[in-house]
């Protein structure tokens, strides 16, 4: 089977520069710890406007996905080897971008790259731990192991997230919202919509394990590129460990989390992989337009 090709994009008010740096400095805000202010009635009322757009625009990522996803088995095993299956054939995926990346990019081509991909980090952990709330116990356990790992198990220097800070550190990476490519804005604006909305709590859990499922090869080309420039085992371990350890937390997520969902409730096969196939169709939009920025297209 050969990879699904992404369609053409169509005129959205969406897929667009202005609204996804709306929309991410509205979640940078709102997302910050911060404290009462005077004017929370304005801000409130801003905040209604913005989510309204913000769920108009997850709504539209579904329409463009629903067709597939009403069409996947309900049956745990068989949804499994479905998702399964997105590795190799969902959107996205073995795209000519990473051995590129691996082989070829400069220093510079790569700081360009990875200056994209950490703007459009929304936090893993924090989207596990938004995704979690009220789920049933045993994908509840797993998600908490999940979140545990990204935590360095209670090391400040193996956390995930100070990690990949490090590395913009060592590399200077500009990460700005106005210096960042709006595909990659709107992959971190729609996981960060459908993990902290209960109404797109299925689909977190698809678009989540679906990173799991693919980022260990991806991380694997860029850590090789990193290697090749000079960058040493500590400076570049944030993907060298994600091509080894997404694996597991990838076989862990569909035997603990997805399956025993569908298995409790068919119905949510359908949500779980509009989730996962909104997050690859994201991810190869950004593909794409690294490749046409490098001139590979």
């Amino acid at each position: 089977m050969a990879t699904r090709p992404l369609t053409i994009e169509r005129s959205s008010q969406f897929l667009q520069d202005d609204f996804q740096r709306q929309l991410s400095r509205w979640n940078r805000r709102r997302l910050a710890p911060a404290f009462p202010t005077a004017d929370w009635r304005r801000q409130a009322d801003e905040d209604h406007a913005i989510m309204r757009l913000e769920h108009a625009f997850i709504e539209e990522l579904r329409a463009e996905v629903a067709d597939e996803a009403q069409n996947v088995p309900r049956e745990p095993a068989a949804f499994i080897a479905w998702f399964e299956d997105l590795k190799e054939h969902g959107p996205g995926q073995n795209d000519d971008l990473f051995p590129w990346l691996a082989d070829h990019a400069t220093r510079d081509e790569l700081r360009w790259f990875l200056g994209q991909e950490t703007a459009g980090e929304a936090g893993f952990d924090d989207l596990v731990a938004y995704t979690q709330i009220k789920m049933p116990a045993r994908p509840k356990l797993e998600l908490a192991r999940n979140y545990w790992d990204e935590m360095g198990r209670g090391n400040l220097k193996g956390m995930h997230g100070p990690m990949l800070a490090r590395l913009v550190d060592i590399l200077d990476l500009e990460t700005a919202i106005d210096a960042t490519v709006w595909e990659s804005l709107a992959l971190a604006n729609a996981m960060t919509a459908m993990a902290t909305s209960r109404h797109y709590a299925w689909h977190s859990i698809g678009a989540l394990g679906v990173i799991e499922l693919t980022a260990p090869g991806r991380s694997a080309c860029t850590a090789r590129g990193l290697r090749r420039i000079g960058l040493t085992e500590s400076e570049r371990r944030y993907f060298d460990l994600h091509a080894v350890l997404d694996v597991k937390h990838s076989r862990d997520w569909n035997d603990e989390v997805i399956a025993p969902l569908v298995a409790e409730d068919p119905d949510r096969a359908p949500a779980i992989a509009e989730g996962a196939l909104i997050r690859l169709r994201c991810g190869g939009r950004c593909f794409a337009r690294y490749r046409t920025h490098f001139g590979l297209s």
